[in-house]
């Protein structure tokens, strides 16, 4: 019963697509992928080197030299929150790029944390729409996998001309605070290092941190010395009213007083070395990380851009995992889909994938239907399997390259709406970290079923050729138009000016459809975290999986003997 089954899966490169074909792959991708590169280093300079300058002649750092200086050297930040707001223009023609704040994942003495830090080169680090819920979704992360997480604040406090689009509703900036208390009451350090401008909320949010720490420009106030001077005539500095003479000596809203950036940054980093060290390598036991047999940086040549077009969903599966060795669950029934288990870095997951191509179809024997999409076998196998790994602690991965659930009289016979319903149910109440990853199409209630972003995956991950939407442009023109066309989708209008009309109407709607299926829209407005490369999948996913098991105590982690993975195994599949 402890056995866990590991098998070899995948081919060569050449095997799977011949030369011409995985070119063909790879050249449409690598245009879509140095779109993303240069978005990403438009997005990382911020409002450009005269800001840069002006941040370096008060003597401080920028919040990326920050990050740069605080993580373990070498070691790769993993940035969730890159395209919030990106083409977003608001008033004054001003850009906020990732909307003012870095949030990302990265290695600290050792540990994984979750570092947020205000971008004090987008208008002194304020707080614009899609700011506090980017800063809220983080510390969401955060808390799901008790990641230590290290505030850098440099904030000016609301972007005002906006602040109706801020500061009120139930996800405006106040509950930002809500969450460093949440943060807290689940005992989830919290590290705040004030290095300038902390005005208003940006005051707030580093009080309720474990240990605040201030450098000798920073100061933290409810209202900055302008205001002061407006409302009580007073003359004053916004340091002489809560810099750290007053808060590390007088009001004990901060720790520890430093002269500079550097030395703040030290801090912080002896800070977290003082943390419990990361589960990860006891639960790994004699198994040491080892790169998957075939290279992830094969993955442009497998995948196909062209989302109508079919490919082997195990030559996927086998570049992500540890020497791509897996153990299928459950391939008896809903062959649709493929479940099974294999390590990440040396550490179990889970992963769920669609099957591409044609299937077979249990309802007429020698028949086929294509795959891509949730049928009954599917739904059901994939909902024991993800109560299995809720059941075990084992992380999952959700791979979606889905088009949808079956339709028609036959699909509602056989009770589609119950079975779903009972994968929604399993996905909205697991509490094993979940993560998601848009392959390509991510469509209609498909993408739910499938732990996409509105079940609470704790990433949710999009590449260049992710697609998320109801339906495809061309089907939601058809249902648009609908009562304008006949049985066969033709207009029924015989009239010359009409029938143009019509055409005109519906290509208009097509191609708004097909631009608002660009990962950069779902990106812009936190419908997705973060758009990846996609032979980067295997590191985030290593990022990801480690960081589910740092934390020691915090969840049930079964032993592999006792996982009931087996009893499905023997359950579907017969006694062995």
């Amino acid at each position: 019963m402890a056995f866990v089954p590991l098998v070899p899966i995948g081919d060569p490169l050449n095997r799977v697509a011949d030369d011409r074909v995985a070119d063909e792959h790879r050249a449409a991708l690598a245009t879509l992928e140095a779109r993303l590169r240069d978005r990403r280093a438009e997005v990382h300079a911020g409002w450009g080197p005269a800001y840069v300058e002006r941040v370096h002649k008060k003597g401080k750092l920028t919040a990326r030299e920050r990050l740069a200086a605080l993580i373990d050297p070498g070691s790769e930040v993993h940035e969730v929150g890159t395209f919030v707001n990106y083409g977003e223009v608001f008033p004054g023609d001003q850009k906020s790029p990732a909307a003012g704040v870095v949030c990302a994942i990265a290695r600290v003495e050792g540990r994984l944390c979750m570092v947020i830090a205000n971008d004090n080169t987008v208008a002194s680090g304020a707080w614009w729409p899609r700011t506090p819920e980017k800063i809220q979704r983080a510390q969401t992360m955060a808390l799901r996998l008790r990641l230590p997480t290290i505030y850098l604040v440099d904030c000016s406090g609301l972007f005002l001309p906006e602040q109706s689009r801020s500061f009120p509703g139930a996800t405006g900036a106040g509950h930002i605070f809500k969450m460093n208390s949440l943060l807290s009451a689940h005992g989830v350090p919290q590290l705040a290092g004030v290095f300038g401008d902390c005005i208003a909320g940006g005051g707030y949010m580093p009080i309720i941190s474990d240990r605040v720490y201030m450098t000798e420009q920073a100061y933290m106030v409810i209202a900055g010395a302008a205001l002061i001077k407006g409302a009580k005539s007073q003359k004053i500095t916004s340091l002489d009213i809560g810099g750290p003479e007053i808060h590390v000596h007088r009001s004990g809203c901060a720790d520890v007083r430093v002269p500079d950036d550097e030395t703040c940054l030290l801090e912080l980093r002896r800070e977290i070395a003082r943390l419990p060290s990361s589960g990860a390598a006891y639960y790994r036991g004699d198994a040491a990380p080892i790169a998957p047999r075939l290279s992830p940086a094969e993955l442009p040549g497998v995948l196909p851009t062209d989302h109508r077009e079919a490919y082997d969903a195990h030559q996927v599966l086998a570049r992500l995992v540890d020497q791509s060795l897996f153990w299928e669950v459950m391939p008896e029934v809903g062959e649709e889909m493929i479940c099974g288990v294999g390590r990440v870095g040396g550490l179990w997951t889970g992963f769920v994938i669609n099957r591409q191509g044609l299937v077979g179809d249990p309802e007429r024997p020698g028949a086929r239907r294509p795959a891509g999409i949730l049928y009954r076998g599917g739904i059901a196998k994939i909902s024991a399997f993800s109560r299995a790994c809720n059941d075990d602690g084992i992380p999952l991965v959700w791979l979606q390259d889905i088009s949808g659930f079956d339709i028609g009289h036959e699909a509602e016979a056989h009770g589609l709406l119950a079975y779903g319903s009972s994968l929604i149910y399993t996905n909205s109440t697991n509490t094993v970290p979940m993560f998601t990853v848009l392959l390509r199409k991510a469509s209609g209630a498909g993408y739910y079923a499938m732990a996409g972003l509105p079940y609470d995956p704790v990433v949710q991950l999009s590449t260049c050729l992710s697609r998320q939407s109801v339906m495809e442009g061309r089907t939601l023109a058809i249902a648009a138009y609908n009562t304008k066309l006949d049985d066969d989708f033709q207009i029924v209008a015989t009239d010359p000016a009409e029938r143009a009309k019509i055409e005109a109407g519906m290509k208009e709607v097509e191609q708004r459809i097909e631009r608002d299926m660009d990962p950069f829209v779902a990106a812009r407005q936190l419908d997705t975290d973060e758009i990846v490369e996609i032979g980067a999948l295997r590191s985030w996913l290593e990022v990801l999986i480690e960081a589910s098991y740092q934390s020691t105590g915090s969840r049930r982690i079964k032993n592999p003997r006792i996982w009931s993975m087996h009893d499905l195994r023997v359950l579907v599949g017969g006694p062995r």
